[in-house]
């Protein structure tokens, strides 16, 4: 897949399986939507169920698109997993059209946690040069981001808004160890540049080494290199694409 990321969240599994698959609490945690909302629902979080999103790119840019999800809840080795498909026909989303999954995987300390996703860029070449550079990148960070967001919630009960808050105030704190020192050469009385740039230097050292806060949702805790073994579930394959219906054929349970 074109995206991959892992964690180990301490939890049962059952919470964590609430926490992704309704709808309500997704938007909550997950940065890459603005809005969920159910379209159909035929089961009790299993599926597939039919959704709309909406992902504000810009505060004044707000993309739609629809999804098909479904669940297996019950398999043979104990795990979970949740497929999905999702497209938008909005000529302003660089996002045209993908599918993914998650993974629950039981351990002796809580769940391992992973996804895997890709999807078509549309605009052409132009497009793909863009996704490339910028938006595969910053997918994968905002995917890791959420999950761990996700994590504090789950292990520490701490709101997805608050964790959002105290991650902005720790990036404002380490925006400011960079920018303090050269912003003090323009002010009176003045810093000399001989002695602002090494601190900036400084500054910026100490903004990328100093570990994030425990308290605050960090993309670099997460695991972003699929391991050898990963592969789709079966359960992808037989999932139809949004607005194709909800009708999902039958496929003996993936073992793996």
């Amino acid at each position: 897949m074109g995206v991959y990321v892992e964690t180990r969240i301490r939890t049962d599994l059952e919470t964590l399986w609430d926490h992704t698959r309704e709808p309500g609490r997704q938007q909550r945690w997950d940065l890459r939507f603005t809005e969920i909302s159910p379209l159909s629902r035929t089961g009790p979080g299993e599926g597939p169920e039919r959704f709309r999103y909406a992902t504000r790119v810009l505060p004044f840019l707000v993309v739609v698109g629809t999804g098909v999800s479904a669940g297996e809840r019950h398999r043979a080795g104990g795990d979970r997993v949740s497929a999905l498909r999702f497209s938008s026909s909005d000529p302003r989303s660089l996002l045209a059209e993908g599918s993914g999954y998650w993974r629950f995987v039981p351990t002796p300390d809580g769940v391992r946690f992973l996804t895997g996703y890709d999807y078509r860029p549309r605009w052409g070449r132009f497009g793909r040069v863009v996704d490339r550079l910028f938006l595969r990148p910053l997918m994968g960070w905002a995917t890791a981001w959420s999950f761990d967001r996700l994590r504090l919630w789950c292990e520490r009960d701490i709101a997805p808004a608050r964790s959002r808050d105290r991650w902005l105030l720790e990036l404002a704190a380490r925006v400011l160890l960079v920018a303090a020192p050269l912003t003090a050469t323009v002010l009176p009385p003045g810093l000399p540049p001989l002695f602002a740039v090494p601190l900036a230097v400084l500054g910026l050292a100490a903004a990328v080494l100093v570990p994030p806060s425990s308290r605050a949702p960090a993309a670099r805790r997460c695991l972003r290199t699929p391991p050898a073994t990963a592969r789709e579930p079966r359960l992808l394959a037989t999932l139809a694409p949004p607005g194709a219906g909800d009708h999902r054929t039958t496929a003996p349970e993936d073992p793996s």
